[in-house]
């Protein structure tokens, strides 16, 4: 097997899943990436990873889940990303990404995907009660100013079940066509 050249590399995007209900699938955003010819990697929050099937993800992807940082030294499980979906991003982690804080792998790369300049779409899943917080739409606010695409996703109503289906794992990719033009 040949490497790739240059022409005919796909471009690269990471998938960074965070702690939400509809974590579980994400495999639904990784198969239609593929299908869009990138090629992907996923970085998962510390309770992001709790959420997903790690064995299938590394299956479907071929490359190893990242959720800590690799030591000084060991070599880079991924390649450099083209474009970031943060999908589904919790509440916390929009929080905390539009602060500044960089306390976890996921939250360094969205901090410095910024000043790298790496289109970057994030779809919040979260409950209305949470999305009531000021603190919420001030970070929504900051992250579309520093260009993070939002995605539409509307907040359920806290215990709500079935808010999943209307989760739309396929905007990450439009937005970041939109993007990329």
């Amino acid at each position: 097997m040949t490497e790739p050249t240059v022409h005919d590399k796909k471009p690269f995007l990471y998938v960074v899943v965070c702690a939400a209900g509809v974590a579980p699938d994400v495999g639904k955003l990784i198969t239609a990436a593929q299908e869009a010819n990138w090629d992907v990697g996923v970085t998962a929050t510390p309770q992001g990873l709790g959420f997903i099937d790690k064995t299938a993800i590394e299956a479907q992807t071929g490359y190893p889940i990242r959720s800590a940082w690799r030591s000084p030294g060991d070599p880079r499980p991924l390649p450099p990303a083209d474009a970031i979906a943060v999908a589904p991003v919790s509440f916390n982690t929009i929080n905390k990404w539009a602060a500044g804080i960089s306390d976890t792998l996921a939250l360094g790369i969205l901090c410095e995907a910024y000043g790298m300049g790496i289109p970057t779409v994030a779809l919040p899943y979260l409950n209305s009660a949470q999305a009531a917080h000021p603190a919420y739409q001030q970070s929504l606010d900051r992250l579309r100013a520093m260009d993070v695409l939002i995605g539409s996703c509307e907040p359920h109503r806290p215990k709500a079940r079935g808010a999943a289906e209307r989760f739309r794992w396929e905007e990450a990719l439009e937005l970041l066509a939109l993007e990329m033009r």
